[in-house]
């Protein structure tokens, strides 16, 4: 197939990216101009030079494409820069999704977020959920995946684990009792690349996970384990941090964010069955997953 691609130049666009090229298929990538050599593999790519607020670009980069993968996505806002959750998640797959309607790529599949959902607790995911059910309401074969923080060489996840697990201490907030359950990215190139050729994924949304829920607390002895260290978290109230991140979280630099915190405090946690019973994949267990990562 000939596939048009979003968020190319991500950690886990990337990723994609390679898996589509390994199992044979053509690649056409959206990147800023600049971001360009992000893409790792860009010579063995098309290369569209814009963003998806564009819809000459879009339309340019669709035609001819058998499929559309669409990974843009944020996990911060920056309202003065024009960078917002309704903006990137809602407008931008909007965008893209109207363009492969009218273009005649019919296939799309979808990146959401573990935890989007109607009434959600977040910005983040509510507008994950209200990009979700715009796609459900055109005629395109859509499937959508949600995947749970995902753990690979070079991702962001494991950036800030790496950060948080070399410190004398490590830092936790809150009780570091919340479950989590990490997918090793190589598990999440599988789902997008099998599927692409597999009619039988049409119409439906996956939760992708981990085997199982890991605390946060335990999430960082065993990174810490696999970094050849020990442990030593120090927990800090979140009360105090809440306030400090509500007041300070506009400066650059402060590194988290009111709506972060709030989906700390519930689990994010997931049923992989379905995702299990129509894709054959093996689910790669967390500490498997820390080591493939730190490799």
């Amino acid at each position: 197939m000939k596939v048009f691609l979003t968020g190319g130049t991500g950690f886990v666009g990337n990723a994609i990216v390679a898996g589509l090229l390994e199992a044979g298929h053509r690649v056409r990538a959206l990147a800023r101009r600049g971001s360009e050599k992000k893409l790792k593999v860009a010579d063995r790519c098309e290369i569209v030079s814009g963003g998806i607020e564009n819809a000459d670009l879009l339309r340019e980069g669709i035609e001819g494409c058998d499929a559309v993968i669409h990974l843009v996505g944020i996990i911060r806002e920056y309202p003065k820069k024009g960078v917002t959750f309704e903006k990137a998640h809602v407008d931008g797959t909007k965008s893209v999704a109207d363009t492969a309607l009218r273009t005649g790529a019919r296939r799309f599949i979808h990146m959401s977020a573990l935890g989007a959902r109607p009434n959600a607790s977040t910005r983040y995911f509510s507008t994950k959920w209200a990009a979700e059910e715009y796609l459900r309401s055109l005629p395109l074969n859509t499937t959508i995946f949600r995947p749970s923080v995902i753990i690979g060489p070079n991702g962001e996840f494991t950036a800030m684990l790496k950060q948080l697990c070399s410190l004398p201490l490590t830092p936790v907030i809150g009780n570091g009792n919340y479950r989590l359950q990490p997918v090793a990215i190589a598990n999440v190139v599988e789902c997008f690349i099998r599927a692409l050729g597999d009619p039988g994924t049409i119409g439906k949304a996956y939760s992708v996970g981990g085997p199982e829920p890991v605390s946060f607390n335990d999430m960082l002895r065993v990174f810490t384990e696999v970094m050849g260290k020990k442990a030593r978290l120090l927990h800090f109230p979140k009360e105090p941090i809440k306030l400090m991140t509500k007041i300070f979280q506009r400066i650059p630099g402060w590194p988290i964010t009111t709506e972060q915190l709030a989906m700390l405090e519930e689990d994010q946690v997931c049923d992989t069955g379905p995702l299990l019973e129509d894709i054959n994949i093996k689910l790669i267990p967390y500490r498997d997953a820390c080591a493939l990562a730190l490799s």
